[in-house]
């Protein structure tokens, strides 16, 4: 926390705006508005990106109703089709179901661990082949932080005419080729939930590309209520708009998000130090100058040669949290892909084998503000410990 925080959150309740929407939501919206637009705005001219500066945010309940708000305003129905990256949390895909529309996952490509462009293409070309229809939008994800190859899937997006929708409830602050992820699509999702890099406690915000765009999702977002002296409503609409108390707590912790990046990445560059002559055990990192993660999350991967001590047949990931865990030190596997879960097993999938390998062979690290040097060392002894 920075200190801040009780100061917005006293003045809500001195003002007696303890309701959701108020001073502090849209204090809230302007501060992300100079944090992922207006700062970025001359440098998104530069590269040919000359809408840029249009964009606004719309602060919301949570990253979820972001997603689902994003998908209702890109007009997701019943019988449609949306591909969903399968490496990720259920996050991503439910909301696609509350809309009666159905996922269609997409594996990852290995360098970023996120939505492969070229199976992607294959799959858009089969579902339209196998159902006449093309899919609705396209959901890639910011995986623990880390960029997507969000060109190649603009480019395969662009050549099929379908929407994109970024999730990236993970990857506050990630950058790809200087600009802020969740600002490439038509929309881009935000959480502040807390666990993230900032947090509302709960909480969440969608990137609109236009003023317009914004004012149809806070409608939605608001019950579709219209501008009448009665209650009157033309569609459906949600209760989804932020607290303005939890928005108070976002405006505290938006006055240290640098702040908390710089930990975040100076964690990671702890990580890659102390691990470098560790073998068999690689940190995943940035594949290439124009991924910049904010490192959310610290993830390593064990080769198939290596062994760990507890190995009674659990798998070296869970061997591995055991030990760790033993240490008093929390470690997390990876997600398991989507397209792996019983409650998505009818979905269409197109796999490559990507997602379901790294599930089977990595961990989390711890990654928060309160892990210093001294922490990393430690985490770092006790994965030494482990391997035979």
């Amino acid at each position: 926390m920075s200190g801040r925080e009780k100061d917005f959150i006293d003045e809500a309740f001195a003002e007696n705006w303890v309701v959701p929407l108020g001073p502090n939501v849209n204090g809230f919206e302007k501060d992300l508005e100079n944090f992922f637009i207006n700062d970025y705005a001359p440098q998104a001219a530069t590269s040919g990106r000359e809408d840029f500066d249009k964009k606004r945010i719309v602060a919301l309940s949570s990253g979820t109703a972001a997603i689902h708000l994003g998908l209702t305003a890109l007009g997701v129905g019943p019988g449609d089709e949306v591909m969903v990256q399968s490496f990720t949390f259920s996050a991503s895909a439910n909301p696609v179901t509350y809309l009666g529309a159905t996922p269609v996952f997409i594996d990852s490509e290995p360098d970023s661990w996120n939505m492969d462009p070229d199976l992607l293409d294959r799959a858009i070309a089969d579902r339209i082949a196998k159902t006449g229809e093309k899919p609705k939008a396209i959901i890639p994800v910011y995986l623990y932080g880390m960029p997507a190859d969000i060109k190649g899937i603009l480019d395969v997006a662009r050549k099929w005419d379908i929407p994109v929708l970024e999730d990236s409830a993970e990857a506050f602050g990630s950058l790809y080729d200087g600009l802020p992820c969740g600002t490439f699509g038509q929309y881009g999702v935000l959480s502040f939930n807390g666990n993230k890099m900032i947090t509302t406690s709960g909480g969440g915000a969608l990137i609109c590309p236009d003023e317009e765009s914004a004012k149809l999702v806070t409608s939605y977002a608001t019950q579709s209520r219209e501008p009448f002296p009665w209650y009157q409503h033309e569609r459906v609409g949600f209760n989804y708009r932020l607290s303005n108390i939890c928005a108070g707590i976002g405006r505290g912790q938006m006055t240290i998000a640098h702040d908390h990046l710089r930990h975040h990445r100076n964690v990671q560059e702890q990580y890659r130090r102390l691990l470098a002559d560790v073998e068999g055990i690689e940190l995943h990192d940035n594949p290439a100058p124009e991924y910049d993660s904010n490192f959310w999350l610290c993830a390593i991967t064990f080769s198939p040669a290596l062994r760990v001590r507890g190995d009674d047949g659990c798998g070296r990931p869970e061997a591995m949290r055991r030990h760790l865990d033993s240490q008093g030190i929390e470690s997390r596997h990876l997600w398991k892909p989507m397209h792996l879960q019983p409650f998505f097993s009818d979905a269409p999938a197109y796999v490559n084998g990507v997602s379901e390998d790294l599930f089977s062979r990595g961990l989390c690290l711890p990654a928060g503000p309160y892990v210093g040097e001294n922490e990393v060392r430690r985490v770092v002894e006790a994965i030494r410990e482990s391997i035979l």
